[in-house]
């Protein structure tokens, strides 16, 4: 049947990390933290922790010949992700700029490298991959014309799943596609555009986005779990109480367990559920792959 699992294409970015006690305002400086190197980029994330989790998982992305592109591909093979699919050169590797406060929420500043030249051209070539994956799972920190042709590139019976972010207005094509669409506050609200000001209730977001044409929607609600959308009607789904350290990737984990509980049959529910308990552990940890947990380690929490 599949080789795959899951087959995400996206980013791949160095992560590039201080703690600081508070964000600086314009024109001022604060002192943080020693500067941490982590691999990372919401595309690599997400295939590492699927990977981590057990999962079948390829990768299709770019990165530079360079020394953040060899960390990026010796971190998806230690957690015996499928490099196959991930281009060298031509460019330097994507870096992500990211400051930490003490309460573990992050600001993240992207420099894109790489990841602007994963092409359309560079999906239709890895057709194979796309025939070989059970599920396909993007984001928005490749060009949106590479998003569309992913979408172009799926097989008749494989599962598309998007995390729009960073966020920006999507095409109905891709829209259509998305089974599910899965989104934050933050991104269902410039997705929504004017429709966001209607309503403060989540459950209304959902149901707004679904009106839009995915398939089916997934809000994440950081502490407070998620809710998912779909034509069966809108739904809570809890998450796991924990002492968050550092929410960086938490996302990422996620949505690719959520991707891999689908292809192995979950309902959206049951899937939401499993993925808030990957979210949960993954923040009770510092930076991004490194804290992605194994089943195990969710079985426990």
């Amino acid at each position: 049947m599949y080789d795959y699992d899951l087959l995400v294409v996206g980013s791949a970015n160095a992560d590039l990390v201080i703690g600081v006690e508070r964000r600086p305002g314009a024109g001022e400086t604060v002192l943080g933290s020693d500067l941490a190197v982590h691999p990372g980029g919401k595309g690599a994330n997400q295939a590492v922790a699927a990977a981590r989790l057990g999962a079948r998982t390829a990768l299709l992305a770019r990165v530079g010949d360079d020394e953040h592109g060899r960390l990026l591909l010796d971190s998806l093979r230690a957690a015996g992700a499928d490099a196959v699919g991930v281009l060298v050169g031509g460019t330097p590797t994507g870096v992500a700029l990211i400051t930490v406060d003490p309460s573990g929420d992050n600001s993240i500043v992207v420099s894109p490298g790489a990841n602007g030249r994963l092409t359309p051209s560079d999906v239709r070539a890895a057709a194979s991959l796309f025939h070989a994956s059970r599920v396909v799972s993007t984001q928005l920190e490749i060009p949106l014309e590479t998003v569309v042709a992913v979408v172009r590139s799926l097989a008749p019976d494989s599962r598309f799943v998007l995390n729009p972010s960073p966020p920006r207005p999507l095409p109905s094509e891709v829209l259509a596609a998305c089974d599910p669409l899965i989104v934050n506050e933050h991104e269902a609200k410039v997705i929504l555009g004017d429709s966001a000001g209607v309503s403060d209730e989540p459950e209304d977001w959902a149901r707004l986005l679904l009106a839009k044409g995915p398939r089916s929607v997934v809000v994440t609600l950081g502490g407070e779990g998620a809710l998912v959308a779909s034509s069966a009607g809108v739904a809570r789904v809890p998450s796991v109480k924990v002492e968050a350290v550092d929410t960086t990737g938490a996302g990422d984990a996620f949505t690719a367990a959520l991707a891999w509980r689908l292809g192995a049959g979950a309902s959206l529910a049951d899937a939401a559920a499993y993925a808030a308990r990957v979210g949960a552990a993954t923040v009770t940890k510092e930076g991004a792959q490194v804290s992605f947990p194994t089943a195990e380690e969710v079985a426990e929490l």
